[in-house]
């Protein structure tokens, strides 16, 4: 199956469930605005720059992360939405975290934490949105802004899924001066669909991305004092 990121293997993707269907909605109707991307290139240039906003939600972790063992269970989950004053049924919790918790170690690491954060940004609810506020989200939503429009650019018929035919069509349009090939667009597109049914989701991009610049699984151990 190979994983996203190396190590353990990440449970395979199910679209049927009732959030990842709202995830492929929201994609699509963020579609409908277009994107400011121009190339997969000008995405990859990003990199650094988005590397070091993400790496600044380390904080917000921590908030989550009550008993500091550098994962986030699901009760910790609870908590912070509570202290937020976000309402939410105990199965909308359960759902969000088992999204994002792809290695069932029944514990949200780091990268799994941003990947909720993006997806909490896509779906764009208004109680979440002022909670973002309170949790210092502001100043990440550029980021987060990017890392949507990227997505739309490389979903080509905006049905809220990527393909691997999509993927080579974004990788192979470049601006003036760029040079790219269909080779790198099938090796991104197999790195993205770590289950391997031939689709890829938002979820799944955004692991994915996590991996090219440099945040994985690992980072939390690594910065545990």
């Amino acid at each position: 199956m190979g994983g996203v990121i190396g190590g353990d293997s990440p449970r395979h993707s199910s679209p049927a469930t009732k959030l990842e269907r709202k995830m492929v909605e929201a994609m699509q109707q963020r579609a409908l605005k277009g994107t400011s991307v121009k190339s997969f290139n000008s995405v990859i240039m990003k990199f650094p720059k988005i590397d070091e906003s993400l790496r600044n939600c380390r904080s917000i972790f921590q908030q989550f992360d009550e008993d500091s063992n550098g994962e986030i269970d699901q009760q910790e989950l609870k908590h912070c939405f509570q202290k937020l004053g976000i309402e939410s049924t105990d199965d909308e919790i359960k759902d969000l975290f088992q999204a994002c918790d792809i290695y069932e170690h029944m514990g949200m690491k780091f990268n799994e934490f941003i990947v909720f954060l993006c997806l909490v940004y896509l779906l764009n609810d208004p109680a979440v949105s002022e909670a973002r506020k309170k949790m210092g989200l502001g100043s990440l939503e550029p980021t987060f802004e990017t890392l949507v429009e990227s997505f739309v650019f490389l979903d080509k018929n905006k049905d809220g899924y990527v393909s691997k035919n999509e993927m080579i069509q974004s990788i192979n349009e470049t601006s003036a001066g760029e040079r790219s090939s269909g080779r790198i667009g099938v090796k991104r597109f197999e790195e993205m669909d770590w289950d391997k049914n031939g689709t890829v989701t938002f979820k799944e991009f955004l692991f994915a991305f996590t991996r090219w610049v440099g945040i994985d699984n690992e980072d939390d151990d690594d910065d545990e004092e």
